[in-house]
């Protein structure tokens, strides 16, 4: 997956992001992953909820005011004039880009921010003290409308861990919405679970499970079955696969070569799993040296060869070099 092979993959932004000057005091908030790396793969599409709601730049700053310390649902007022309620024009154009942007397949979100932040968004009472943290209006209702859609925040895209899995789970989106352009069969939903196979182990044994109870028995309603699978794939995926889950997987992958390889050749696949399991040593590593087994013996590993496991996301990313 290259940005030379891949057409670029359609994602919602916040503007400021981008380096667009829409913030509350008129400045940005530029992300130089996004803006330097990302848009080399994602065809980025830059939203401001509060300026398209029509609040000027420079404006007033809002914050999220609550009723009471449980309102799981505060208002966004104005921080000078609490008089200035923007919580459902906010929440109303959340629902215009969830019906207008449907082939979005991600969403990076500016964090902290009482429209676009998705976590530890302050929250205020009425008398101005500070009660907990929650999550922007535009962000909540963006959730609520698109459940399954990738939704991360930029400043958690600094973690290692939660940038690779925002990407896979990216790249898996866009795979599903390519595998529904033709009508969906027994046959080619079962060739799409294939790919993701070791995946969903590496992200969620119980899901691997359950979505293999699921595809067991495909006599009921095919269209049901697909829009539950797709709900447990995304569902697997969102939680952040573990050095034993990757591990658990990579010692599946290898039993593909167990009657290929030398002695030799398999003890050392083996020793770089260990290292890896044991923290010495990167995941790209021991998958380097099991991409390279698999595709010297490629007529014997069709099946291993596609996993999307080996390639979820583009090489080129490194994504899993700090893994």
């Amino acid at each position: 997956m290259t940005p030379s092979t891949h057409e670029r993959i359609p994602v919602g932004i916040s503007a400021c992001l981008m380096g667009e000057n829409v913030r509350f005091n008129g400045s940005h908030k530029r992300s130089r992953f996004c803006t330097d790396v990302l848009s080399r793969y994602f065809d980025f599409r830059p939203v401001c909820p509060e300026v398209a709601i029509g609040l000027g730049t420079p404006r007033e700053p809002i914050r999220l005011v609550a009723s009471s310390s449980d309102d799981e649902s505060p208002r966004a007022v104005g921080v000078s004039n609490p008089d200035l309620d923007v919580t459902a024009p906010l929440s109303n154009y959340a629902d215009q880009c969830a019906d207008s942007m449907q082939d979005l397949c991600g969403f990076i979100l500016m964090q902290k921010s009482p429209s676009c932040g998705l976590f530890e968004v302050k929250r205020y009472l009425s008398n101005g003290h500070p009660e907990g943290k929650t999550s922007g209006v535009f962000a909540r209702r963006l959730r609520e409308r698109l459940p399954l859609l990738p939704i991360e925040e930029a400043g958690r895209l600094n973690d290692a861990a939660l940038r690779e899995n925002f990407m896979v789970r990216v790249y898996a989106y866009q795979d599903w919405q390519t595998f529904l352009q033709e009508p969906v069969t027994a046959a080619g939903l079962i060739a799409f679970h294939s790919r993701y196979k070791y995946l969903v182990m590496a992200h969620s044994p119980d899901a691997y499970r359950s979505i293999g109870r699921l595809l067991s028995d495909l006599s009921g309603p095919l269209e049901q079955i697909a829009t539950d699978y797709f709900q447990q794939l995304m569902s697997a995926l969102a939680k952040p696969a573990t050095r034993q889950r990757h591990t658990n997987a990579l010692m599946h992958l290898q039993g593909y070569l167990k009657k290929i390889l030398s002695p030799a050749d398999k003890q050392e696949l083996r020793n770089l799993i260990d290292e890896y399991h044991e923290g010495i040593i990167p995941l790209v590593v021991p998958l380097t040296l099991l991409k390279h087994h698999l595709n010297h013996h490629e007529e014997m590993n069709a099946y291993a060869r596609q996993q999307v496991y080996l390639n979820p996301h583009p090489y080129e990313l490194g994504l899993r070099n700090t893994l």
